[in-house]
């Protein structure tokens, strides 16, 4: 009976355990997670379901594991792998053989220069017990300052004002998610983040962050120190890939994958936040992306090469963010993009709508109340995935259906 191992228990990983179920896979599966409980969603640790309820969103119901025969070990951590002997490694010292390895590891927050990981007032988010620490520490009267001026920082700034804390965001750059949103769309954001009490400060580089006694401080190059009852750095993240890399596999951004997410080394496969991987749509160019949408993706994908089914990565990039009732959403790459046109949907909403030189659609980004742009983005991501040259003043024009565009 074949036996596929799959390292790393969260979103892509379970989902692609299911998916080899889903897929008809009747041999032994080995979901191996390092943490006490079952795989579950990480978004919400940052969203309003963080105010709402400190249950985890599972991937699944814990019992389904067992329905569907699948190992899950938790409170595992693979010591290493061994792709000529194929098997992995686990700290305890046992051994697992595999047919197939699925490296589903994922990422970590990035620890700031001259900070020794988490402390009593210093503090990231990346896991559930995480967000139950950092739940614990907003109330009425705190102060969070926030290292990072991205989805995450932002994410945790509109939630600590939910919750009556005040918050600060630090951001090194010029300007909040200066990273893949566009000016027009951080400037919406940031105006709504100062209109809820949000201190919110770019351009500042900082020299030291300090714990104190009772609070911890940050000191800006410009002489400004911020104390605060609690300091949360959110500078990105970066791919788990240390046992990759021992076992000699090649690393590239992340575990580099090709377009079926095979690895450099026969039957491992990578997915999820913690590869890297040639994306066809924008003329084969290296990406790595964190985002749910591709965690489940890839899970899919991975699962169904690993049964040999030879499929190409060609899901269209797309990612969102909840802040108070906003929601930003895009749909594509706009790296490449010369112009972009602009759709007013009303009530403050609009998408962006990036074009590069020959007219090709490359990206979308909309942001507005609720759902006002999930449909019109879904819809650019459609215009996206065929690769298509829309009319940019039918772009531009809200009583075009951009339905329409695709038979066009």
């Amino acid at each position: 009976m074949p036996h596929f191992v799959i390292v790393g228990a969260g979103e892509c990983g379970a989902r692609a355990a299911f998916s080899l179920r889903e897929k008809g896979f009747a041999g032994d599966i080995t979901l191996i997670g390092a943490e006490s409980i079952a795989p579950y969603e990480r978004p919400p640790l940052s969203k309003q379901t963080f105010i709402e309820t400190t249950e985890p969103k599972f991937v699944a119901a814990p019992e389904r594991y067992r329905e569907q025969s699948i190992d899950l070990l938790l409170d595992s951590t693979v010591a290493a792998i061994e792709p000529a002997e194929k098997r992995v490694r686990l700290a305890s010292g046992e051994t697992l053989g595999y047919d197939k390895l699925l490296l589903a590891t994922g990422a970590s927050p990035r620890a700031f220069p001259g900070v020794d990981g988490a402390r009593g007032h210093i503090r990231m988010l990346r896991t559930h017990a995480d967000a139950l620490a950092l739940r614990a520490a907003l109330y009425p009267g705190q102060h969070i300052a926030i290292i990072g001026g991205g989805f995450i920082g932002l994410e945790l700034a509109a939630t600590a004002r939910k919750l009556g804390a005040n918050a600060t965001v630090i951001e090194g750059l010029p300007r909040v998610l200066k990273r893949g949103v566009p000016e027009e769309i951080a400037e919406v954001i940031t105006e709504r983040h100062r209109l809820e009490g949000v201190d919110i400060r770019c351009g500042k580089a900082i020299e030291t962050v300090r714990e104190e006694a009772e609070t911890a401080t940050i000191h800006l190059a410009d002489g400004q120190v911020i104390s605060a009852d609690l300091v949360l750095i959110g500078i990105g993240a970066s791919p788990n890939i240390a046992l990759a890399e021992t076992a000699g596999l090649a690393i590239d951004n992340g575990i580099a994958v090709n377009g079926r997410l095979e690895t450099s080394a026969a039957d491992i496969y990578a997915a999820g936040d913690c590869c890297s991987f040639p994306l066809a749509l924008y003329g084969g160019r290296r990406v790595r992306l964190e985002s749910w949408r591709n965690a489940q993706d890839q899970a899919n994908l991975a699962a169904a090469n690993m049964l040999g089914e030879g499929m190409e990565i060609s899901a269209v990039p797309w990612f969102w963010s909840d802040q108070y009732d906003l929601t930003l959403q895009i749909a594509g790459l706009a790296e490449g993009a010369t112009s972009y046109v602009r759709r007013d949907l009303g009530d403050g909403a609009f998408i962006l709508f990036h074009l590069d030189a020959s007219g090709r659609l490359l990206a979308a980004s909309g942001i507005g109340r609720g759902n006002a742009v999930a449909r019109d983005i879904r819809l650019a991501e459609m215009l996206i995935a065929a690769r298509a040259h829309p009319d940019p003043d039918a772009l531009e024009a809200s009583s075009v259906k951009l339905k329409s565009l695709l038979a066009a």
